[in-house]
């Protein structure tokens, strides 16, 4: 698709709808004098890790993180049918200001998707500061966390209470964004 290409599709879509997001990009809007705005993304985008068992838990986390005012990127909620569902996915990861990883007794043992996803955030933390945090990985149940993820980093249960473990999430995060408004 072309630029032009692009701005027409926003122009029309504009037509029907008040405002357009344009997933990492930013939100285009409509004046009531017709004029076309932008605003880049200013909320902070989170990238979920799961394995396909455990998508009910991982689509529970998006929905409250989504009801809070993040930017929430799950693969069955974001992939749209044609796209290069690998390149996607790392661009989303790489674009991301966090990184949940969901470890469960089913995402430990399997091979594929979701062990990819965890070595390129590792990848992407690397060039992240030491005292910033970006990946956040939770317990689902009570497994065995990968020992390269337990030697670096804390991780937080979301067992036996859901609540507890969500509170410690959003704290995490939210303690993040303030210490990155001071730098």
């Amino acid at each position: 698709m072309t630029v032009e290409e692009l701005a027409d599709l926003i122009r029309r879509s504009l037509q029907k709808s008040k405002a357009v997001e344009v997933d990492g990009l930013g939100v285009f809007a409509r004046t009531e004098s017709g004029r076309i705005t932008f605003r880049g993304p200013i909320r902070p985008r989170i990238f979920i890790a799961y394995a396909c068992d455990d998508e009910e838990e991982a689509n529970h986390l998006y929905d409250e993180l989504t009801e809070r005012g993040f930017a929430t990127w799950l693969d069955r909620r974001k992939l749209l049918p044609g796209q290069n569902w690998p390149r996607r996915i790392e661009d989303a990861i790489a674009n991301s200001d966090f990184f949940i990883a969901c470890f469960s007794h089913h995402s430990v043992k399997k091979r594929g998707g979701f062990q990819v996803e965890i070595r390129f955030a590792l990848n992407c933390a690397e060039r992240i500061p030491l005292d910033e945090v970006f990946l956040i990985p939770v317990r689902l149940d009570d497994c065995v966390v990968p020992v390269r993820i337990q030697r670096e980093t804390e991780y937080v249960d979301m067992f036996p209470d859901w609540e507890v473990g969500f509170s410690r999430v959003l704290q995490i995060i939210d303690e993040q964004i303030q210490l990155r408004r001071v730098n």
